[in-house]
C-alpha cells in the first residue's frame, strides 16, 4: 500500500474544491432560485439557448455598404480637389457605388488632374478615355481592397454587436461569424426580444447637423425635391398615452460632427418635469470640434440626428466647451438606457439585415431539461443496479466513483464559468458509460488474478496496473477526438465536446484513483481477506 495518505489527502481536496464551487450552481438552482448569488465562488453553471429560452439569430452584415461609404468620400475629395486646384470638369458621378468618374475638360487641365489624383487617389486604379478635347476620368478600387474593406466592416460589426451584449446583461452569449458576410447571435435567457434586436441591428449613426435657414417652409418641400444641399429628417415623439406624433426638419446634408468622437453616455432624468435624456462626453478631439462648432454657429439650431431620426434641434445659445451635451425628446427611461448602450458601444460601420429569427420559449427550455435529466438519471441508476448486482461489492465501489465522477464534470463546469446544453448532457451520458466501462475492465483483470489463486491484495495490485495501461490508451484517443471537435466545432457540437473532454479526465482519476484508494482501505485498514466481486 503505498502513498495511502497522500492519495487519500488528494481525493479529499479535490472533493472538497469540487463541492465548494459546486455549492452556488445548487443554491441557485434548489436552494434558493430568486437571489442573486455574488458571493465567492459566484459562478455558476450557464444553460444554453435550448434549455433556458432565448432568441436566435442570424445577422446578414451589408459589406458592400462599407465599399460605397469608401468610394463617397473618395467623390468628396475628388470634388474639393477639383475646386481647391482650379481644374475644369463636369459630370462627375458615383455610378453603382464601387465607380468614379468626372469628365476633365482640355488637355491642360488633365495634366493638372493627374499630378493631383496620382498624389490624393493612388488607392484607386485610374482609367483616362479621351473624348475630343475632353477625357472621361474613371476611377476603381481593386477587388482585394474592396474585399479587405467589407472584411474589416464584418469584424467591426461583429465587435459592436458583442459590445452591446455585454452591457445588456446577457450570460454566456455565442457570438461569432458566420460565412463571409453573416454573424451567428445566440441569447440565452432573453425574453424582451424586440429590445435586444432594436439595440443589436441599430446602426447608432449619431450626426450633428445644422437645420436650414428655410425652416418655416419645410411642409412645402414634403411632396417635392428639398433644396439642394437639405433634406427632410423627421422626429418622433410618444406621448403618455402612447401615441405617436412626428415633425418634419429641413437639415442640411452636412455633417459637422459625427458619434466616433464620442466616449460616453448615459441616461439621466432632466429638468422640471424630470425628462429622460442621454447624457454624452466627447473625447478631448471631439469636444474641441463641438467647441468650435457652437462658438461659429450662435444662435442656429443645431439637430441631433442618430439614425436619420432627428431627436432634438435646440439652438445654440453660446459656445459650448467641455465636450458635453445633451439628447432630448426620448420616450421614456427604458429608450433612454438603450439608447445609452447603442451609443456607449459604439455605431455599426454598415447596416444589419435579420437572415433568421428563432426564440426559444422558458417552458420549452424547461421541457428539454426535465426530459433530459430523466434520461440521464434512468440511465445512471440502470448503470448502478446493474454493476451492483454484477460485481456486488466491487459494484458499490465503482457506484461510488461514479457519483464522483457526476460530481466532478459539473464542478468543471461551474469553475469555467460554462455552458450547458442539450448535447452537453449527451456528453455526460456518454461519460458515465465510459467510466463504468473503465471500472469494468480492473474488476474483470482483479476476476482473472483471483482465479489464478493470488491472494486478494496481490489481485487488486495486479488487476489496476494491467487494467491501467488499457484504460490509458482508450480514454486518450477518445480524449484527442473530443479535443478536435472542441477546437474545430461549433454550437451543440462544442457543446457536447466540453462535457466529454471533462468527462473523460474525471473518470481517470475516479477509475484509477479513488476506486483503488477504496480497495486499499478495505484491504489493509479492514483486513478484509475475501473480494466481493
Amino acid at each position: 500500500m503505498k502513498n495511502f495518505t497522500f492519495r487519500l489527502t488528494l481525493v479529499a481536496i479535490v472533493l472538497a474544491l469540487a463541492l465548494l464551487f459546486l455549492w452556488p450552481t445548487v443554491n441557485q438552482w434548489f436552494v434558493d432560485k430568486d437571489k442573486d448569488h455574488t458571493a465567492w465562488p459566484h459562478k455558476v453553471i450557464n444553460l444554453g439557448l435550448d434549455l433556458q429560452g432565448g432568441m436566435h439569430l442570424v445577422l446578414e452584415v451589408q459589406t458592400q455598404e462599407a465599399v460605397v461609404s469608401t468610394m463617397d468620400r473618395y467623390s468628396d475629395d475628388l470634388k474639393e480637389g477639383l475646386r481647391r486646384e482650379h481644374i475644369r470638369s463636369k459630370d462627375q458621378d458615383l455610378i453603382n457605388g464601387d465607380t468614379l468618374t468626372v469628365t476633365i475638360i482640355g488637355s491642360e487641365a488633365l495634366d493638372k488632374f493627374k499630378k493631383w489624383a496620382g498624389e490624393e487617389m493612388s488607392e484607386l486604379v485610374p482609367d483616362y478615355d479621351p473624348q475630343g478635347e475632353n477625357t472621361v476620368c474613371t476611377f476603381t478600387m481593386p477587388e482585394s481592397d474592396q474585399k479587405a474593406i467589407m472584411d474589416s466592416s464584418r469584424d467591426q460589426a461583429l465587435e459592436t454587436i458583442r459590445n452591446r451584449i455585454d452591457k445588456l446583461g446577457v450570460a454566456e452569449p455565442d457570438i461569432r461569424k458566420q460565412g463571409e458576410k453573416r454573424i451567428l447571435v445566440q441569447l440565452p435567457g432573453v425574453t424582451d426580444t424586440q429590445r435586444a434586436k432594436d439595440i443589436l441591428v441599430s446602426t447608432a449613426q449619431l450626426q450633428f447637423r445644422l437645420l436650414d435657414d428655410r425652416q418655416d417652409q419645410v411642409r412645402d418641400y414634403i411632396n417635392r425635391r428639398p433644396p439642394p444641399g437639405t433634406e427632410i429628417l423627421y422626429s418622433k415623439h410618444v406621448d403618455a398615452q402612447g401615441r405617436v406624433s412626428s415633425r418634419p426638419y429641413l437639415v442640411k446634408k452636412k455633417v459637422l460632427l459625427t458619434g466616433e468622437y464620442l466616449e460616453k453616455a448615459y441616461a439621466n432624468m432632466q429638468g422640471q418635469f424630470s425628462e429622460p435624456v442621454v447624457s454624452i462626453e466627447f473625447n478631448k478631439k471631439g469636444g474641441f470640434k463641438f467647441a468650435r462648432i457652437t462658438g461659429e454657429n450662435v444662435g442656429k439650431p443645431l439637430a441631433i440626428v442618430l439614425d436619420g431620426r432627428v431627436f432634438s434641434a435646440p439652438v445654440i445659445q453660446e459656445k459650448i466647451s467641455g465636450g458635453q451635451a445633451v439628447i432630448t425628446g426620448i420616450g421614456n427611461m427604458q429608450e433612454a438606457s438603450d439608447l445609452a448602450i447603442i451609443l456607449q458601444a459604439g455605431a455599426l460601420p454598415v447596416s444589419l439585415k435579420i437572415l433568421e429569427e428563432r426564440t426559444v420559449g422558458a417552458s420549452l427550455g424547461k421541457d428539454s431539461i426535465k426530459t433530459s435529466t430523466n434520461a440521464m438519471l434512468i440511465g445512471f441508476v440502470l448503470v448502478v443496479v446493474f454493476m451492483a448486482v454484477y460485481y456486488m461489492g466491487a459494484g458499490l465501489i465503482a457506484n461510488i466513483a461514479l457519483i464522483l465522477n457526476v460530481v466532478l464534470i459539473l464542478a468543471s463546469l461551474a469553475l469555467l464559468d460554462a455552458t450547458l446544453t442539450l448535447p452537453g448532457i449527451a456528453g455526460i451520458i456518454l461519460t458515465i458509460g465510459m467510466a463504468v466501462d473503465a471500472n469494468v475492465l480492473i474488476f474483470e483483470r482483479i476476476r482473472e488474478e483471483i482465479r489464478t489463486g493470488k491472494a486478494p491484495a496481490f489481485a487488486v495490485d495486479s488487476g489496476f496496473s494491467k487494467a491501467t495501461i488499457t484504460i490509458l490508451d482508450a480514454n486518450v484517443t477518445t480524449f484527442v477526438a473530443a479535443f478536435v471537435l472542441l477546437q474545430f466545432g461549433t454550437g451543440p457540437v462544442k457543446g457536447f465536446a466540453v462535457t466529454l473532454c471533462f468527462g473523460i479526465a474525471a473518470s481517470m482519476f475516479t477509475a484509477i484513483v479513488v476506486s483503488r484508494l477504496i480497495f486499499d482501505y478495505f484491504l489493509y485498514y479492514r483486513n478484509v481477506r475475501k473480494l466481493s466481486i
